[in-house]
């Protein structure tokens, strides 16, 4: 996994803003594409209905810090998209009724208060799989 030259492609002066609105991209990117195909339609409009908004913050170090010590791409995005899954499923479960009751979150209604209770738990536990597939694959590769 980890290469043993560093990248030395960055800048001498660090652009943290461009770095972390590039890699904001990218793992949006990434994360289109691992939300599976549209079946059944509820529960994947209800995964990807959370997963816009977010800062992005935890999987632009995730990236920057593989990058540093000259780490697989892949396998960053991989571990990436993993960090975002669970962030959403996180933050899904936190606004349920049963613990913080939330109405909106990131400035509309909160996930369980648009699908329901029931499908909101159904896309964490959605949401969880798919992070465990991202880090299974990328210890299976390597």
């Amino acid at each position: 996994i980890i290469n043993s030259q560093r990248n030395d492609t960055l800048p001498k002066f660090f652009q943290v803003n461009e770095y972390k609105a590039l890699k904001a991209k990218q793992i949006n990117e990434a994360l289109d594409e691992a939300v599976p195909l549209p079946h059944p339609a509820i529960l994947h409009e209800a995964m990807r209905y959370s997963l816009p908004g977010g800062k992005r913050l935890m999987s632009t170090l995730c990236i920057a810090s593989c990058e540093m010590i000259g780490g697989s791409q892949s396998v960053a995005m991989s571990m990436a998209c993993a960090i975002e899954l669970l962030v959403t499923m996180a933050v899904i479960q936190d606004d349920l009724p049963c613990l913080d009751n939330d109405d909106l979150r990131r400035g509309k209604p909160s996930n369980h208060k648009v699908f329901g209770e029931a499908t909101a738990i159904l896309a964490c536990q959605a949401l969880h799989c798919l992070a465990m597939q991202h880090i299974a694959i990328i210890k299976a590769k390597n």
